[in-house]
């Protein structure tokens, strides 16, 4: 956690005048790596922040809203006293999945902020538009947000277009999970004696998870599967350098992430393109090749680093819709506003 920023919580008053306390607002991060969530002011500095490595549930029934608000009540609550904000104005909440699986997070997650905070007015927003918002603002352009999983998404200021984030099995092509499996396989390729395979990463996977037969028994039962893939990407690119096939494998996730990114950048005007998300921190092995497939398949786009992380968004979010300044498209998957 941290603690107050320079500007502190800020005084309220409810209609008829009298003082209602320190005023903020509160933003979420849900991801496949876990939760995180922020108490900040109006004028969105952060007072508290506080993190879960534990990711919040996907059921039959979709994202399970009973498992966030489980390990997000705690959390808030322990946020609320370190910051001194005692009435949250506004929250927004950013959840890898909502524009799939989130039917019963927009139906439940409103109504049990509101019982448990008092917050009257909640934007739910896929985690790519918090992503974006972080990144660059309200801004035309695209944003590549890469972490466990992969999603491209672009507005022009009247829409969204997204591009992958369809979840580990079925895309988030160049994600950490989709590096992380494939430098696994290749490692089993090697463990095989098969074409495509790579001693080096077949050393490292063993370091890191064990004899390479027991691996299918200790993967795939888990809940936490992409995140577990995901670990070893760092591993592949720590190999990069010496090793064609893994330089191949990053060489082949940003061709993946340059072609989400075209597919939602805006055509006309002078779009910007950023990348977020802890895949970044990879470095050279992953963003020199990125910047290459991005010179050629987008060489009318401006890049630039991004301004934040998507927990940053969700807080712009929040402090927008708290001012009754949000501006960006709504949108029934990706952006939607509840007052209750």
């Amino acid at each position: 956690m941290s603690g107050p920023g320079p500007d502190g919580p800020e005084p309220d008053a409810d209609h008829s005048g009298r003082g209602g306390g320190a005023v903020g607002v509160l933003a979420v991060d849900s991801g496949g790596s876990g939760l995180r969530a922020a108490v900040a002011s109006l004028r969105r500095t952060t007072l508290a922040e506080a993190s879960s490595p534990l990711p919040v549930r996907t059921g039959p029934q979709g994202i399970d809203p009973g498992h966030l608000m489980e390990q997000l009540v705690p959390m808030v609550r322990a946020l609320l006293a370190e910051s001194g904000v005692t009435r949250l104005r506004a929250a927004a909440v950013g959840a890898a999945g909502l524009a799939t699986l989130g039917d019963g997070l927009r139906a439940e997650l409103p109504g049990a902020l509101s019982r448990e905070f008092g917050v009257r007015r909640v934007a739910l927003a896929a985690d790519a538009v918090t992503a974006y918002v972080g990144a660059l603002g309200p801004r035309a352009g695209a944003v590549i947000a890469a972490g466990t999983g992969l999603i491209a998404i672009g507005t022009d200021l009247t829409g969204w277009r997204r591009a992958d984030g369809w979840g580990h099995l079925l895309g988030d092509c160049g994600g950490g999970a989709w590096i992380g499996r494939a430098g696994l396989e290749a490692a089993l390729r090697a463990y095989d004696g098969r074409a495509g395979g790579s001693a080096a990463l077949r050393t490292r996977a063993e370091g890191l998870f064990g004899p390479l037969p027991g691996l299918p028994g200790r993967l795939y039962p888990r809940p936490d599967r992409p995140a577990v893939l995901a670990s070893f990407a760092p591993e592949v690119a720590a190999c990069a350098e010496g090793d064609p096939v893994a330089a191949d494998i990053l060489r082949a996730a940003a061709r993946h992430m340059a072609e989400s990114a075209a597919a939602v950048c805006p055509a006309g005007g002078e779009p910007v393109v950023a990348f977020t998300g802890g895949l970044f921190k990879m470095g050279e092995p992953l963003l020199v090749p990125l910047e290459e497939e991005l010179a050629e398949k987008l060489p009318w786009a401006r890049r630039e680093m991004a301004a934040g992380d998507p927990l940053t968004g969700a807080s712009r979010i929040a402090a927008d819709l708290a001012a009754d300044g949000l501006t960006l498209p709504g949108d029934a998957a990706m952006l939607s506003v509840v007052t209750t």
